[in-house]
């Protein structure tokens, strides 16, 4: 039988892609994207993890969701040239290729809906 934690973990893979320096420019770049900047141990980062995995699969196939894991070693060294974080976890919104909306710290969930529904999703 399998396992619905592997199964729902594979899900969330899917729907929330690893952000690096090799793949930051897919999202940047996308109609509509979200990447939460986060490091290992910070409970606020865990608790954008929920809210991602919230959003993630109903709005799949409208945003490209991503996390990006500062704390590993060369992963995100030139994400972390380009912008400056002052806190963790950090949120961006890019609509367009552009950079609309930074948010530091945790965000609820409505909140970061109510965002993505004006900033991202407008008519």
């Amino acid at each position: 039988m399998t396992d619905p934690f592997v199964v729902m973990t594979t899900l969330m893979d899917d729907l929330i892609g690893n952000v690096t320096d090799a793949t930051i420019d897919a999202y940047v770049s996308s109609p509509a994207a979200v990447v939460v900047f986060g490091i290992a141990n910070c409970e606020g980062c865990a608790f954008m993890d929920g809210v991602l995995a919230d959003l993630a699969p109903r709005l799949n196939g409208r945003v490209k969701f991503g996390k990006a894991k500062m704390h590993v070693p060369g992963a995100c060294r030139e994400i972390k040239k380009r912008y400056t974080f002052e806190t963790y976890p950090t949120t961006h919104l890019y609509a367009q290729g552009k950079l609309v909306q930074k948010r530091e710290g945790k965000v609820d969930l409505a909140d970061l809906d109510r965002a993505i529904q004006s900033l991202l999703l407008k008519a």
